[in-house]
Formats: C-alpha cells, structure tokens, sequence
C-alpha cells in the first residue's frame, strides 16, 4: 500500500531524510518515533506529495508519487502538522468544501459530511467559526477532513496534539477501529501511543530509520526488559552477592529502600527470564519478600539511546536542539 524505496530529501547542506526503503501493507498502523527533527514529518509530506524527493521513489496504493500524484492522492488521507484549516469558516461548511474538492456529491457527500462529524464528535460545534474553536476542536476538524472520502491510506502528523485526555482516547479507539482495511501512518513523540494504537513502531534519527519492529519488540531492546526490582524485609547479609552468583544474572545494582528495608534491581544475562531462580533463592535463604516486580522495558530508555546516544555517534557535536532549529529553516529556505 505504501512502498519508499531510497527516499532522501535535501534542503541545501541539511538531509533531513536520509536513504529511507520501507514498505507497509494493509491494516498495518505504523508509528513514526522520534526526536524534533528527526524526518518524520518531511517524510510524511513527501509520501503525500507536499514535498518532492531529492531523490527515491514513493508509491502509494500502486500510483508514482512522482509521476501519478492525482492518483496517489485520492487514495489518501492527510493530517498535516498543525492542522492548516481555513478560520472563517465553519466545521460543516469546510467538510463540505473538502467533499466537493475530492468529488462527492449529493447524497454522498451529506452522508460522508454526517459521518466524519460523528466520528470525531463534532456534532455540538459545526456552526462555530473554526478560529472560535480551542486546538483540540480544530485538531479533530483537521482529523474529520482526512477521513472523510474513506481513504485506503490514512497519513496522520501528531493526530493527538493538543487533545485531553478524553479526546486522546477517542481518537486512539477511532483509529484503531478503522485500521482493519486502511494502512494508517501517524507520527507521535508520546511513547503509550504507540503500544495504544499501533501494530508496527519505526524510530528515525537525523533522517535514518533506526528501528522497525513492533511495539513489543521495541520494548524489548530496554536495558530493563525482564530485569526484577527485589524488596526484601531488613538487610539479609550477603544478599547481593547471592543474587549476583545466580546463574542467569547479568549484573545487580542496590537500590534505595525503605526504613528497615533493602532494595535490588537483578539484571538478566540475554534477556532471560529469572524470576523462577530469584523466588527460589529467596525462599532457601529465608528472606522476607516485600515486593517482587519484572521490568517489561522502558520505551524511554529505548528511545535515548536509539537516538541521541546513536545519533551522537554517527556525528558528535551535533544536538537535536539545532537539528530541531536548522530543518524548518532550511526548508522556509527552498520554499
């Protein structure tokens, strides 16, 4: 549905996307991760036809970006960053507008109008002039207008920003809905949206694609993942060096605890799971456990790493703060 083979952008001495290949099929949500700066958003405006490739080829639903964008176009769905909207106007007559501009007509088009309303819930707002409404309203006009026309292929930048908590539910569990026949792409820096919404996670760093897998798998790579935080009842003697001589254990770092309490955090060798060998230990020695919990993984700590750690490897001395200052003004620069 969506195929990028060698995609690279350039905005004078800047890549902003660098040799990005990446395929995605139907009922895939695919989440782009990263940093400001990273590619994410140039990425999406290139797939959409926004922005022209330095060089590589984009196809959507079988149609050349490049050489067929009407085609690719009118399979798609686009949330820009900010949610462009016309201010003058209201919800309703935009929606219509945006039916009309994509070929709807009739009673296609009230119907296509009626439903995107009710499925982002706009009902009690659609005769308010659009500059009237707060971000999180006009957030779910721009949503309405991308799903509108019921497009195979459903391009959404930060679909959740500015949004309540309330808000971000309903438009997580809309996605979700619709993402059995649809190929869904949506850029988010909140790490929960990921597992919340999607079934493949991608993290870029200065225009590289660093990681593609699921959300599990992400996780997974964590420095935590299946590590055990051990409370034991006073201080048994020895207690980190037993648990340090257990066979599968990597390394144990003492941890803060509690008044009359001790506190370990036992790291796995390979990732395996000890929590078998750990409840045994303590239960030969006679400790008292307080509380037993094994990490999943921390995504935050995933994300540092894959990012500003890696990326400061590749090329030191270069921060995401001017990463983040240097892309939107070289791309001002070739506008």
């Amino acid at each position: 549905m969506i195929e990028l083979q060698a995609l690279t952008k350039r905005f004078g001495p800047f890549t902003a996307v660098d040799d990005l290949s990446l395929s995605v099929g139907r009922g895939e949500v695919l989440g782009f991760l990263g940093p400001n700066g990273a590619g994410k958003s140039t990425t999406m405006k290139m797939i959409t036809g926004f922005l022209p490739p330095t060089s590589g080829r984009i196809q959507v639903c079988g149609h050349d970006v490049g050489t067929h964008p009407r085609e690719a176009q009118a399979a798609l769905g686009y949330l820009p960053e900010g949610a462009p909207l016309y201010p003058d106007m209201t919800p309703a007559a935009l929606l219509r507008f945006c039916g009309e501009a994509r070929g709807l007509r009739g009673q296609a088009l009230r119907s296509a109008v009626d439903r995107a309303i009710e499925r982002t819930e706009l009902q009690g707002v659609t005769a308010q002039r659009i500059e009237t409404l707060s971000k999180g309203f006009k957030r779910r006009v721009g949503l309405a207008q991308a799903i509108l026309h019921d497009p195979e292929v459903l391009v959404l930048d930060e679909p959740t920003d500015g949004l309540d908590p309330n808000q971000k539910a309903q438009v997580r569990a809309l996605i979700r809905e619709m993402s059995g026949d649809k190929v869904i792409v949506l850029s988010t820096h909140i790490l929960e949206e990921v597992e919340a919404v999607c079934s493949r996670a991608t993290v870029m760093a200065e225009g590289r694609l660093r990681f593609d897998g699921t959300p599990a798998e992400l996780r997974q790579r964590s420095r935590f993942f299946r590590s055990i935080e051990l409370h034991l009842e006073g201080s048994p003697e020895g207690a980190q060096a037993a648990l340090a001589g257990l066979e599968g254990v990597e390394s144990v770092e003492p941890l803060e605890g509690s008044a009359g309490r001790s506190a370990f955090r036992v790291f796995p060798r390979d990732k395996r799971a000890l929590l078998p060998e750990v409840t045994a230990l303590a239960h030969a020695r006679g400790w008292s456990t307080e509380h037993v919990f094994v990490d999943p993984g921390r995504l935050d700590d995933v994300f540092r790493v894959l990012t500003r750690d890696g990326a400061r490897e590749e090329r030191p001395g270069t921060t995401f703060e001017q990463m983040s200052s240097e892309a939107p003004a070289q791309e001002e620069a070739t506008r």
